[in-house]
């Protein structure tokens, strides 16, 4: 499941209000400046700096 592009554009991390990478066969929204991911689930993002997970330079985008 992909996510719409114009919501792509304006969703940001909760942490650093930066934008965040979509990485589709993963389902989560990455922000590769904190090496942090937020999941989507049932399609939406779960976009609670609580709920982010970590997510290792080596997986980067």
């Amino acid at each position: 499941m992909s996510i719409d592009p114009e919501l792509l554009a304006i969703l940001v991390c909760p942490q650093d209000h930066g934008s965040l990478e979509y990485i589709e066969r993963e389902q989560v929204l990455v922000n590769p400046r904190m090496n942090i991911a937020y999941r989507i689930q049932d399609g939406i993002p779960v976009m609670l700096a609580d709920e982010a997970i970590a997510w290792p330079e080596e997986r980067a985008l």
